[in-house]
């Protein structure tokens, strides 16, 4: 989640900067300012953490959160008074 200023041409830069590395590295966006990825364990999200970390903007906020598949899953959403399903998680990938 982020909160970055966009009051002149510098600080609209940062913020496209800065939203492009999430779209690159993987999130979507879940509202304006909110974006998500699926980390199949701790590891997986400690390691976009640091990505994140390395690509904050001088200024605003950012805010990083975890949330389990379970806590996800719980989520309500709804549109116009209508509920609707949550997004699923990727299926996850099986290495032998």
């Amino acid at each position: 989640m982020f909160d970055l200023p966009v009051a002149d041409w510098r600080s609209r830069k940062e913020y496209t900067s800065f939203r492009k590395t999430l779209l690159r590295q993987g999130f979507g966006m879940l509202q304006y300012s909110v974006y998500a990825r699926y980390c199949p364990n701790e590891d997986s999200a400690a390691t976009y953490r640091r990505r994140i970390r390395r690509a904050l903007p001088p200024q605003g906020q950012v805010r990083l959160l975890s949330v389990t598949d379970r806590q996800f899953a719980k989520m309500e959403i709804h549109c116009s008074r209508t509920r609707v399903r949550s997004e699923q998680p990727p299926p996850q990938m099986l290495l032998f």
